[in-house]
C-alpha cells in the first residue's frame, strides 16, 4: 500500500495497483450534514410519539418514569445506532456517504467488516467533543488521508466511489475486452482452470483491460503469468514477455468460456 497526495494506492501481492481517490473534509461534511438531517428527523418522530403518548393520562410516576427512560435509550439508540447499522448494512455506507458517493473500507483496500465499523463509531463520541465533530474536525486536518481519530482506531479510510458513468463505461470496456480475446488462442487444455480464484481473474481482467495504456505491459504480463504457475504448482515455461500476454489473454478467455457456458 503507497499514499500519494489524495490517493490510496493498493498494491497487490502480483504487482497490480488499484487507486482510490480519498475523501476530503468538504465531501466528508456533506456526508455528515446529510446524516445529521435524518437523525434529526428520527428523533424529531421519535420526540413527536413522546409527546402524543404523553396526552394520555398514566397510571403512576413509575410508569411514567419507564416511558422517559424508554424514550431516552431509543434516542442514544438511533443517534449511535445509526452509523453502526448503516454501515454494516451498506457495506461502509450510511445514507449521506451514499448520496455523496463515498465509502469506508479498510486500508488495504478490502470491505469494512463489523468490528472496524464498530470500533469507528464508538469513537466518534471522542471525535464529535468538544462540540460539533471539533476534534474529529482537527484529526482529519493533521493526519493523512484525512482520517479521524475513528478511522485511526479501526484502520479505515473514506473514498470516493467512482460515478455510475465509470461503471457502465468499465462494462462496456469489460463487453469490448471479451470480444477480442476471443481472437486469441485457446489455452492448454489441461489447464486447471477450476484453480483459478475469481480474485485472479479480476486481476489478469484488469490486466487485460488496462495494458494498452501500460508502459511495461510485456514484462508485467511474464511476471502475473509466472506468480499464476507458481501458485497453482506448475512449470514456469520460459516464455517470452509477448507469449505471457498472449497466453494471459487465452487463460483468461478460456477460464470465462467454462465458468459462464
Amino acid at each position: 500500500m503507497t499514499n500519494s497526495g489524495n490517493t490510496l494506492q493498493i498494491d497487490t501481492p502480483e504487482n497490480v495497483s488499484f487507486d482510490y481517490d480519498v475523501s476530503g473534509i468538504g465531501s466528508r461534511f456533506m456526508a455528515a450534514l446529510v446524516d445529521t438531517l435524518l437523525i434529526a428527523l428520527l428523533q424529531a418522530l421519535l420526540s413527536g410519539a413522546a409527546l402524543l403518548l404523553g396526552q394520555f393520562e398514566l397510571d403512576s410516576d413509575a410508569l411514567s418514569s419507564w416511558v422517559v427512560a424508554v424514550f431516552g435509550l431509543l434516542a442514544f439508540v438511533f443517534f449511535w445506532g445509526y452509523y453502526i447499522f448503516f454501515e454494516i448494512l451498506w457495506n461502509g455506507q450510511t445514507p449521506g456517504k451514499r448520496w455523496v458517493k463515498l465509502r469506508v473500507i479498510r486500508l488495504d483496500g478490502t470491505p469494512v467488516g463489523v468490528a472496524e465499523v464498530v470500533v469507528r463509531n464508538l469513537v466518534r463520541l471522542i471525535d464529535f467533543m468538544p462540540l460539533v465533530y471539533a476534534v474529529g474536525v482537527t484529526t482529519m486536518f493533521v493526519t493523512d488521508k484525512s482520517r479521524r481519530l475513528g478511522d485511526l482506531a479501526a484502520g479505515t479510510v473514506v473514498v470516493h466511489e467512482r460515478p455510475a458513468a465509470d461503471l457502465l463505461a468499465g462494462r462496456a470496456s469489460r463487453q469490448s475486452a471479451l470480444s477480442t480475446l476471443v481472437a486469441h488462442g485457446d489455452a492448454p487444455a489441461d489447464f486447471p482452470f477450476e484453480r483459478l480464484t475469481e480474485r485472479e481473474l479480476q486481476m489478469v481482467e484488469d490486466f487485460l483491460l488496462r495494458r494498452a495504456q501500460l508502459p511495461n505491459r510485456l514484462e508485467l504480463a511474464r511476471h502475473i503469468l509466472s506468480a499464476l504457475y507458481a501458485r497453482l504448482g506448475l512449470p514456469a515455461d520460459s516464455l517470452s514477455a509477448q507469449d505471457a500476454d498472449d497466453a494471459l489473454a487465452a487463460i483468461y478467455k478460456s477460464a470465462r468460456m467454462r465458468r459462464e457456458g
